[in-house]
Protein backbone atom coordinates (compact mmCIF):
# COMPACT_ATOMS: atom_id res chain seq x y z
CA UNK A 1 0.00 0.00 0.00
CA UNK A 2 1.14 3.47 -0.42
CA UNK A 3 2.96 4.74 2.51
CA UNK A 4 2.67 8.70 3.31
CA UNK A 5 6.47 9.57 2.73
CA UNK A 6 6.42 12.25 6.15
CA UNK A 7 4.88 9.44 8.16
CA UNK A 8 7.68 6.95 7.05
CA UNK A 9 10.40 9.32 7.62
CA UNK A 10 8.81 10.16 10.87
CA UNK A 11 9.38 6.30 11.63
CA UNK A 12 12.57 6.00 10.56
CA UNK A 13 13.68 8.62 12.59
CA UNK A 14 12.10 7.42 15.72
CA UNK A 15 14.09 3.74 15.31
CA UNK A 16 17.42 5.67 14.63
CA UNK A 17 16.65 7.41 18.51
CA UNK A 18 15.68 4.13 20.02
CA UNK A 19 19.44 3.83 20.37
CA UNK A 20 19.20 5.71 23.39
CA UNK A 21 16.48 6.00 26.47
CA UNK A 22 16.54 9.33 28.22
CA UNK A 23 14.21 10.70 31.04
CA UNK A 24 14.81 14.06 30.12
CA UNK A 25 12.86 17.00 31.37
CA UNK A 26 9.74 16.90 29.73
CA UNK A 27 10.34 13.30 27.54
CA UNK A 28 8.53 10.85 28.29
CA UNK A 29 9.76 6.97 27.73
CA UNK A 30 7.86 4.29 25.51
CA UNK A 31 5.27 1.81 27.77
CA UNK A 32 5.16 -1.44 27.17
CA UNK A 33 3.67 -4.39 29.28
CA UNK A 34 5.60 -5.68 32.56
CA UNK A 35 4.48 -9.53 31.81
CA UNK A 36 2.71 -11.73 28.76
CA UNK A 37 -1.26 -12.04 29.36
CA UNK A 38 -3.55 -14.35 27.75
CA UNK A 39 -7.64 -14.77 27.24
CA UNK A 40 -9.49 -17.30 25.20
CA UNK A 41 -12.83 -15.69 23.59
CA UNK A 42 -15.43 -15.77 20.84
CA UNK A 43 -15.12 -14.00 17.35
CA UNK A 44 -18.44 -11.76 17.09
CA UNK A 45 -18.48 -12.64 13.51
CA UNK A 46 -16.99 -15.71 12.70
CA UNK A 47 -18.20 -17.88 15.77
CA UNK A 48 -14.89 -19.07 16.34
CA UNK A 49 -13.25 -19.72 19.52
CA UNK A 50 -10.22 -17.05 19.67
CA UNK A 51 -6.89 -17.36 21.69
CA UNK A 52 -5.45 -13.91 22.30
CA UNK A 53 -2.01 -13.02 24.26
CA UNK A 54 -0.63 -9.72 25.03
CA UNK A 55 3.06 -10.24 25.03
CA UNK A 56 6.02 -7.32 26.03
CA UNK A 57 7.77 -5.82 22.92
CA UNK A 58 11.12 -4.22 22.28
CA UNK A 59 10.69 0.08 22.38
CA UNK A 60 10.24 0.92 18.71
CA UNK A 61 7.70 -2.09 17.88
CA UNK A 62 4.86 -0.07 18.14
CA UNK A 63 1.33 -2.15 18.28
CA UNK A 64 2.06 -5.29 16.02
CA UNK A 65 -0.69 -8.13 15.36
CA UNK A 66 0.41 -11.71 15.09
CA UNK A 67 -1.63 -14.45 13.41
CA UNK A 68 0.28 -17.43 15.16
CA UNK A 69 -1.66 -19.71 12.79
CA UNK A 70 -0.67 -17.91 9.75
CA UNK A 71 3.22 -16.73 11.24
CA UNK A 72 2.27 -13.46 10.18
CA UNK A 73 2.42 -10.13 11.04
CA UNK A 74 0.63 -6.53 11.04
CA UNK A 75 1.38 -3.58 12.49
CA UNK A 76 -1.60 -1.89 13.66
CA UNK A 77 -1.83 1.12 11.62
CA UNK A 78 -4.58 3.16 9.60
CA UNK A 79 -2.79 2.45 6.12
CA UNK A 80 -3.49 -1.49 6.96
CA UNK A 81 -7.11 -1.27 7.24
CA UNK A 82 -8.63 -2.94 4.44
CA UNK A 83 -12.53 -3.15 5.64
CA UNK A 84 -14.76 -1.40 7.69
CA UNK A 85 -18.19 -2.16 7.24
CA UNK A 86 -18.85 -3.85 10.34
CA UNK A 87 -15.74 -3.74 12.42
CA UNK A 88 -12.01 -2.32 11.66
CA UNK A 89 -10.04 -5.11 9.65
CA UNK A 90 -6.40 -4.44 9.53
CA UNK A 91 -4.68 -6.62 6.75
CA UNK A 92 -0.63 -7.97 5.43
CA UNK A 93 -1.22 -9.85 1.99
CA UNK A 94 -3.28 -11.96 2.79
CA UNK A 95 -3.63 -12.25 7.19
CA UNK A 96 -6.32 -10.49 8.29
CA UNK A 97 -7.23 -9.62 12.27
CA UNK A 98 -10.81 -8.31 12.32
CA UNK A 99 -12.43 -5.92 15.14
CA UNK A 100 -9.35 -4.43 16.43
CA UNK A 101 -11.01 -1.36 17.26
CA UNK A 102 -11.89 -2.49 21.53
CA UNK A 103 -8.45 -3.74 22.29
CA UNK A 104 -6.39 -1.00 20.11
CA UNK A 105 -8.66 1.60 22.15
CA UNK A 106 -8.03 -0.15 25.67
CA UNK A 107 -4.17 -0.13 24.29
CA UNK A 108 -4.23 3.93 23.34
CA UNK A 109 -5.51 5.38 26.45
CA UNK A 110 -3.64 3.28 28.62
CA UNK A 111 -0.92 4.88 26.48
CA UNK A 112 0.59 1.55 25.71
CA UNK A 113 3.42 1.69 22.88
CA UNK A 114 4.75 -1.40 22.13
CA UNK A 115 2.88 -4.76 22.65
CA UNK A 116 3.10 -7.82 20.22
CA UNK A 117 -0.77 -8.97 20.35
CA UNK A 118 -1.06 -13.00 18.41
CA UNK A 119 -3.75 -14.30 17.59
CA UNK A 120 -5.25 -17.23 16.26
CA UNK A 121 -7.96 -16.47 14.23
CA UNK A 122 -9.11 -13.77 12.12
CA UNK A 123 -11.08 -11.71 14.81
CA UNK A 124 -10.30 -10.88 18.01
CA UNK A 125 -12.49 -12.15 20.88
CA UNK A 126 -15.19 -10.16 21.38
CA UNK A 127 -15.63 -10.50 24.93
CA UNK A 128 -18.30 -8.71 26.40
CA UNK A 129 -18.47 -6.08 23.21
CA UNK A 130 -17.03 -3.65 24.84
CA UNK A 131 -12.68 -2.37 26.10
CA UNK A 132 -13.42 -3.38 29.77
CA UNK A 133 -11.94 -6.49 29.49
CA UNK A 134 -9.07 -5.32 27.97
CA UNK A 135 -7.88 -2.74 29.95
CA UNK A 136 -8.62 -5.59 32.90
CA UNK A 137 -5.64 -7.88 30.95
CA UNK A 138 -3.43 -4.76 30.38
CA UNK A 139 -3.78 -3.90 33.93
CA UNK A 140 -3.16 -7.16 34.89
CA UNK A 141 -0.44 -7.72 33.22
CA UNK A 142 1.12 -4.19 34.34
CA UNK A 143 2.90 -1.72 32.57
CA UNK A 144 6.36 -0.21 32.79
CA UNK A 145 8.42 2.56 30.71
CA UNK A 146 11.31 1.16 28.78
CA UNK A 147 13.24 3.64 27.00
CA UNK A 148 13.03 4.73 23.45
CA UNK A 149 10.58 8.13 23.29
CA UNK A 150 6.90 8.39 23.19
CA UNK A 151 6.08 11.10 20.71
CA UNK A 152 2.75 13.10 19.96
CA UNK A 153 0.96 13.50 16.35
CA UNK A 154 -0.14 17.49 16.90
CA UNK A 155 -3.38 18.70 14.90
CA UNK A 156 -1.86 21.81 13.64
CA UNK A 157 -4.61 22.99 10.94
CA UNK A 158 -8.26 21.37 10.83
CA UNK A 159 -8.81 18.10 8.54
CA UNK A 160 -12.39 17.49 7.93
CA UNK A 161 -13.93 14.36 5.83
CA UNK A 162 -17.88 13.70 5.22
CA UNK A 163 -20.18 11.15 3.99
CA UNK A 164 -23.55 12.51 3.67
CA UNK A 165 -24.90 14.14 6.60
CA UNK A 166 -21.81 12.33 8.99
CA UNK A 167 -18.54 13.72 8.99
CA UNK A 168 -15.64 13.68 11.43
CA UNK A 169 -12.74 16.11 11.64
CA UNK A 170 -9.50 17.39 13.57
CA UNK A 171 -8.63 20.44 15.05
CA UNK A 172 -5.47 22.24 16.63
CA UNK A 173 -6.10 21.95 20.59
CA UNK A 174 -3.49 23.10 23.01
CA UNK A 175 -2.82 20.28 24.91
CA UNK A 176 -4.10 16.67 25.13
CA UNK A 177 -7.20 14.65 23.43
CA UNK A 178 -10.58 16.13 23.54
CA UNK A 179 -13.72 14.53 21.63
CA UNK A 180 -17.45 15.40 20.50
CA UNK A 181 -19.29 12.91 19.44
CA UNK A 182 -22.89 12.98 18.58
CA UNK A 183 -25.05 10.02 17.01
CA UNK A 184 -28.70 9.61 15.48
CA UNK A 185 -30.54 6.80 14.98
CA UNK A 186 -33.92 6.51 14.14
CA UNK A 187 -34.47 3.74 16.37
CA UNK A 188 -36.71 5.64 19.57
CA UNK A 189 -34.56 3.55 22.38
CA UNK A 190 -31.29 5.58 20.68
CA UNK A 191 -32.63 8.54 19.77
CA UNK A 192 -30.15 11.80 19.26
CA UNK A 193 -27.16 11.44 21.87
CA UNK A 194 -23.85 13.78 22.01
CA UNK A 195 -21.09 13.37 24.47
CA UNK A 196 -18.16 15.35 25.22
CA UNK A 197 -14.97 13.79 26.50
CA UNK A 198 -11.57 14.66 27.53
CA UNK A 199 -9.48 11.52 27.06
CA UNK A 200 -7.62 10.39 30.01
CA UNK A 201 -6.44 7.06 30.76
CA UNK A 202 -8.99 7.32 33.92
CA UNK A 203 -12.07 9.46 31.97
CA UNK A 204 -11.61 6.36 29.28
CA UNK A 205 -12.00 3.67 32.46
CA UNK A 206 -15.02 4.99 34.41
CA UNK A 207 -16.79 7.07 31.34
CA UNK A 208 -16.19 4.83 27.62
CA UNK A 209 -14.58 1.43 28.34
CA UNK A 210 -17.94 -0.45 29.82
CA UNK A 211 -19.69 0.66 26.86
CA UNK A 212 -21.05 -2.31 24.52
CA UNK A 213 -21.46 -2.46 21.19
CA UNK A 214 -24.89 -2.47 19.58
CA UNK A 215 -26.91 -3.69 16.84
CA UNK A 216 -30.57 -3.57 15.57
CA UNK A 217 -32.83 -6.50 16.29
CA UNK A 218 -34.03 -6.14 12.48
CA UNK A 219 -30.27 -6.48 11.09
CA UNK A 220 -29.19 -9.38 13.22
CA UNK A 221 -30.65 -12.27 10.92
CA UNK A 222 -29.43 -10.61 7.63
CA UNK A 223 -26.37 -10.33 9.25
CA UNK A 224 -26.43 -14.30 10.37
CA UNK A 225 -27.56 -14.92 6.49
CA UNK A 226 -24.32 -13.26 5.04
CA UNK A 227 -22.60 -15.64 7.63
CA UNK A 228 -21.87 -12.64 9.93
CA UNK A 229 -22.50 -11.61 13.64
CA UNK A 230 -22.43 -15.84 14.12
CA UNK A 231 -20.75 -15.14 17.46
CA UNK A 232 -23.42 -12.67 18.54
CA UNK A 233 -25.44 -12.39 21.72
CA UNK A 234 -26.67 -10.79 24.31
CA UNK A 235 -23.77 -11.38 26.15
CA UNK A 236 -21.87 -9.31 24.12
CA UNK A 237 -23.96 -6.82 22.54
CA UNK A 238 -26.59 -4.25 23.13
CA UNK A 239 -29.84 -5.37 20.82
CA UNK A 240 -32.24 -2.82 19.70
CA UNK A 241 -35.72 -3.55 18.67
CA UNK A 242 -37.74 0.17 18.02
CA UNK A 243 -37.89 1.60 21.26
CA UNK A 244 -37.14 -1.74 23.02
CA UNK A 245 -33.63 -3.13 24.89
CA UNK A 246 -33.52 -6.74 24.11
CA UNK A 247 -30.68 -7.22 26.95
CA UNK A 248 -32.23 -8.32 30.41
CA UNK A 249 -30.26 -6.03 32.79
CA UNK A 250 -30.80 -3.33 30.23
CA UNK A 251 -28.18 -0.40 29.62
CA UNK A 252 -25.10 0.62 31.63
CA UNK A 253 -25.87 4.23 31.01
CA UNK A 254 -28.87 5.86 29.73
CA UNK A 255 -25.93 7.09 26.78
CA UNK A 256 -24.57 3.63 26.24
CA UNK A 257 -24.24 4.17 22.51
CA UNK A 258 -23.09 7.26 22.01
CA UNK A 259 -20.24 6.36 24.45
CA UNK A 260 -19.19 3.37 22.60
CA UNK A 261 -19.24 5.19 19.46
CA UNK A 262 -16.65 7.36 21.00
CA UNK A 263 -14.81 4.16 22.40
CA UNK A 264 -14.45 3.31 18.64
CA UNK A 265 -13.24 6.61 18.03
CA UNK A 266 -10.47 6.22 20.12
CA UNK A 267 -9.69 2.97 19.20
CA UNK A 268 -9.69 3.69 15.37
CA UNK A 269 -7.56 6.82 16.01
CA UNK A 270 -4.82 4.63 17.93
CA UNK A 271 -4.18 3.26 14.22
CA UNK A 272 -2.37 6.64 13.69
CA UNK A 273 0.61 5.12 15.39
CA UNK A 274 1.14 7.36 18.19
CA UNK A 275 -1.17 9.33 20.70
CA UNK A 276 -2.83 12.50 19.54
CA UNK A 277 -2.91 15.68 20.44
CA UNK A 278 -6.00 18.12 19.42
CA UNK A 279 -9.79 18.13 19.01
CA UNK A 280 -12.06 15.31 17.60
CA UNK A 281 -15.70 16.38 16.63
CA UNK A 282 -17.70 13.81 14.99
CA UNK A 283 -21.36 13.17 13.90
CA UNK A 284 -22.91 10.31 13.06
CA UNK A 285 -19.46 8.67 12.50
CA UNK A 286 -18.72 4.78 12.04
CA UNK A 287 -15.13 3.01 11.25
CA UNK A 288 -15.01 4.31 7.65
CA UNK A 289 -14.93 7.71 8.46
CA UNK A 290 -12.43 7.37 11.56
CA UNK A 291 -10.29 5.79 9.06
CA UNK A 292 -10.93 8.35 6.34
CA UNK A 293 -9.76 10.69 8.79
CA UNK A 294 -6.72 9.79 9.69
CA UNK A 295 -5.83 9.14 5.75
CA UNK A 296 -6.88 12.61 5.00
CA UNK A 297 -4.21 13.59 8.12
CA UNK A 298 -1.37 11.92 7.09
CA UNK A 299 -2.01 13.23 3.06
CA UNK A 300 -0.67 16.23 3.73
CA UNK A 301 2.52 16.82 6.35
CA UNK A 302 1.60 20.69 6.93
CA UNK A 303 -1.57 19.44 9.11
CA UNK A 304 0.60 17.81 11.90
CA UNK A 305 3.77 17.42 13.51
CA UNK A 306 5.64 15.17 16.19
CA UNK A 307 6.29 16.53 19.56
CA UNK A 308 8.10 14.69 22.54
CA UNK A 309 5.69 16.46 24.54
CA UNK A 310 2.69 18.69 24.35
CA UNK A 311 2.39 20.28 28.31
CA UNK A 312 -0.52 18.46 29.75
CA UNK A 313 -0.67 15.48 27.25
CA UNK A 314 3.05 14.63 28.30
CA UNK A 315 1.99 15.00 32.31
CA UNK A 316 -1.03 12.95 32.21
CA UNK A 317 0.81 10.27 30.22
CA UNK A 318 3.58 10.41 32.79
CA UNK A 319 0.91 9.98 35.51
CA UNK A 320 -1.24 7.94 33.76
Amino acid sequence: MHHNNGFLSYMSSLRDRYSFAGIDTGITPRRTLRAAISCVGRGLHSGVDVALTLLPAAAGTGILFRRTDLRADIPARFDNVVDTRLCTVIAQGSAIIGTVEHLMAALGAARIDDVIVEVDAPELPILDGSAENFMFLIESAGIIEHGGISETIEVLRPVRVEEGAAFAELLPHPSGFEMSVSIEFAAPAIGAQSLRLALTTENFKTELAAARTFTMASDVEALRKAGLAQGGSLANAIVVDGDKILNPAGLRWPDEFVRHKMLDVVGDLALAGAAIAGRFNGHRTGHAINNKLLRALFADSANYRFTRTLGAAALQRAAA
